[in-house]
């Protein structure tokens, strides 16, 4: 009825690590000066293997996992599935999906749709391209603008959003979709090297009213400060 976000995958740019080089000095007689190497050895020293610092989290928690049984059933009344749709991943220790979707029908009063999606992604710290955080912060940003970006979106907005990991963004936006206007709030945070995108929209259908989206917005950002700190738990911190 209404798209899920397909916002799992990344595009890492490569950012040259600094290498720093040692060399001797020479005077202007061409002899060495200070302690420099003796004549007949190599002058040229070796440059040491860049490091970058260790990644902090290790594991990603269980997606499907990552709210309470109580936010489930207020952000979706008669959710059709509460343990949720497990996304699929080839590499589940970097990246995970889960969604929910619930149809309110109120006879006359028509339809209230709204449907939940949370995803994790998660980086090593690798010398060749940076460390976990750098790299989940430019997926961080990435992913910002990507919700900022959405096609047909209409009254986009970014709200900051506090309390919540490292760094988070809500955006909001309103869209249409098969004859429907829906509310849309996507929240982005980051916290160390995992990035977590939590997307939450409604809409009423069949003469019901369209979802207030200051309530859309308060419960997803509720809720995204509850996938953050799954993230914690599922590494016992």
């Amino acid at each position: 009825m209404h798209r899920s976000a397909k916002r799992l995958a990344s595009l890492l740019t490569c950012a040259a690590v600094p290498v720093l080089l040692v060399a001797g000095c020479s005077g202007s007689d061409g002899k060495s000066s200070g302690g420099s190497t003796p004549s007949g050895s190599s002058s040229a020293a070796g440059s040491p293997s860049p490091t970058v610092a260790a990644a902090k989290f290790k594991k990603l928690p269980n997606a499907c996992e990552a709210f309470s049984k109580d936010t489930i059933n207020k952000m979706l009344p008669k959710v059709k599935d509460a343990a949720g749709t497990q996304g699929k991943s080839t590499d589940a220790n970097a990246r995970g999906a889960c969604s929910w979707s619930s149809s309110d029908e109120q006879g006359v009063d028509g339809t209230q749709f709204r449907w939940l999606d949370v995803a994790y992604q998660r980086y090593d710290s690798d010398p060749t391209v940076g460390s976990g955080d750098k790299r989940a912060t430019d997926f961080y940003t990435q992913q910002i603008n990507d919700a900022k970006g959405t096609q047909g979106a209409k009254k986009v907005n970014a709200v900051a959003t506090t309390g919540t990991g490292d760094a988070a963004t809500a955006i909001t936006y309103d869209i249409s979709k098969d004859d429907n206007d829906f509310k849309n709030t996507t929240v982005v945070a980051r916290t160390a090297n995992i990035v977590v995108t939590v997307n939450y929209n409604g809409a009423g259908m069949a003469g019901a009213d369209s979802p207030n989206g200051n309530d859309l917005l308060k419960a997803v950002q509720a809720a995204a400060k509850e996938a953050v700190a799954a993230v914690a738990k599922a590494n016992g911190a």
